[in-house]
């Protein structure tokens, strides 16, 4: 009641009433969150699930690998599960494909990417990919460049998992496969709904 009473003093006195802490949004790892999360997301043990059942590792493992990301972006509206080939010697090319699962699509889009990506590492990869997608509200805005730095993604349980970023929209990338990459990789992946091989 107290709470109750010092919003409508606020309101009466025509400055911002106070967040009550009912009204705060947290993630499902219980962090404080600066966002309000989408109604119809996947839920963490979803993800765990899905992630699981697509690289074949453990409950546990894909929970390892996914607690910083529910961590920092919280609850996905949709994810991209598929494959990718990439390789690097200075200059390196990424491509791949897979299909969209989102909250309210009746059915799955084949999605395609690809991208280069300038850096220090070397070697090649052939990898299954599954993204996590947020701030998704309409399918023709995943068609653009997600810019990411990918040397500075984290390695946990066999999973690399990195972050891009376009338009607030926020896709979480997470790998694994032989040849997994390491360095500094900078670059972006350009997502259509048409294979395309020139990657600029």
């Amino acid at each position: 009641m107290r709470a109750l009473m010092t919003v409508i003093a606020a309101l009466a006195l025509g400055v911002p009433a106070p967040v009550m802490a009912q009204d705060r949004q947290t993630t499902d790892y219980g962090q404080p969150s600066e966002y309000s999360e989408p109604v119809d997301a996947y839920s963490q043990d979803e993800i765990v699930d899905a992630v699981s059942d697509f690289f074949g590792v453990t409950a546990e493992a894909a929970a390892s690998a996914l607690e910083r990301v529910f961590s920092d972006l919280g609850r996905p509206v949709g994810y991209i599960a598929g494959e990718e080939v990439a390789g690097a010697a200075g200059i390196g090319l990424r491509y791949g494909e897979g299909y969209l699962t989102l909250r309210g699509l009746s059915e799955r889009q084949k999605v395609y990417w690809r991208g280069p990506s300038i850096g220090f590492d070397a070697g090649g990869n052939a990898s299954r990919v599954f993204v996590l997608v947020y701030n998704l509200d309409d399918v023709d805005r995943l068609y653009q460049r997600f810019p990411g730095v990918e040397g500075t993604a984290y390695f946990v349980a066999g999973l690399g998992v990195n972050y891009q970023r376009a338009d607030d929209i926020t896709l979480a990338p997470i790998r694994s496969g032989v040849g997994l990459r390491a360095g500094a990789n900078i670059g972006y992946l350009a997502y259509s709904r048409r294979r395309a091989w020139l990657p600029f």
